[in-house]
């Protein structure tokens, strides 16, 4: 079985961060192992305190990792500060991953902020020329790119951009945009759009990390990159169908709304066209 990793904050009331990484893999048939740089806590309410662990103890967690498994995968999403961010990208480099999303996590759903000002720069120079993929939402493109976008033109314009900082690939997510959600991925040169229905739903919370998950375990199972997206994006948008009744705030969705997730190799085995897993 594949092991993907993500290296990413703890959500105490389990709607994003670690804990929905986690449930992302085992819905879509993958092993997951992660490493904890802050400990939040947190509800559907918002994040009441948030405490980042020594950078030392997120690299131990890392050695620890990767004298074990075979990762596949990894992705990253609250990195907290810079010097998280370099102990990360330090180790990253001798120890290569076949896929890396970098999901550049600013803030909560409920606007708090998760990552600091100065942590937003080491990002880009230290973890995009590493990244397979990264994953911005407009509102953190436009902090990247230091500019506005209100346009599906622009939200085109600003993925090209955004690959020039050094990723192989960008998927601009526009679920903050007004109209249908679509995202677009730009990838060797090419734009891709992905469009779906904007769920009348208030229950959003994990979103961005559910993505960016549900893409890692996807091309860890071998999809190339514009299915590993197209997938990931279906499977989220059926997952937002199906919000969860808990907590008095934007509360969390079905992560198994597919179902648990089986094996890379009897989903191969399905015919072209039939019910996603």
């Amino acid at each position: 079985m594949r092991v993907v990793l993500t290296i990413a904050g703890s959500d105490s009331g389990a709607g994003a961060g670690i804990q929905a990484d986690l449930k992302t893999f085992a819905a879509r048939g993958v092993y997951g192992v992660c490493a904890i740089t802050s400990v939040t806590a947190q509800n559907t309410l918002g994040v009441q305190g948030a405490w980042d662990l020594p950078p030392e103890a997120v690299g131990a967690q890392l050695d620890s990792l990767f004298a074990d498994f075979e990762i596949a995968a990894a992705k990253t999403g609250m990195l907290a500060n810079a010097a998280i961010v370099r102990t990360v990208a330090e180790f990253l480099r001798p120890h290569t991953v076949p896929h890396l999303v970098v999901d550049p996590v600013m803030r909560a759903k409920s606007g708090d902020a998760l990552l600091a000002p100065e942590a937003q720069r080491a990002v880009v120079e230290e973890l995009f020329p590493l990244a397979s993929i990264v994953t911005p939402n407009v509102p953190e493109a436009e902090a990247l790119l230091g500019e506005r976008i209100v346009s599906l033109e622009e939200m085109r314009e600003a993925a090209a951009r955004l690959a020039e900082l050094g990723a192989r690939a960008v998927l601009l997510k526009g679920g903050h945009m007004a109209g249908e959600a679509a995202d677009i991925l730009y990838y060797q040169g090419r734009l891709h759009e992905f469009e779906g229905p904007r769920l009348p739903v208030k229950n959003t919370h994990g979103t961005g990390c559910t993505l960016s998950a549900a893409i890692a375990a996807e091309l860890a199972k071998g999809l190339g990159m514009v299915d590993a997206c197209r997938r990931a994006k279906e499977y989220l948008t059926a997952a937002l169908a199906q919000g969860l009744p808990v907590g008095h705030g934007i509360g969390p969705f079905d992560h198994f709304v597919w179902g648990a997730g089986k094996y890379f190799e009897e989903e191969k085995a399905q015919p072209e066209g039939a019910a996603p897993v």
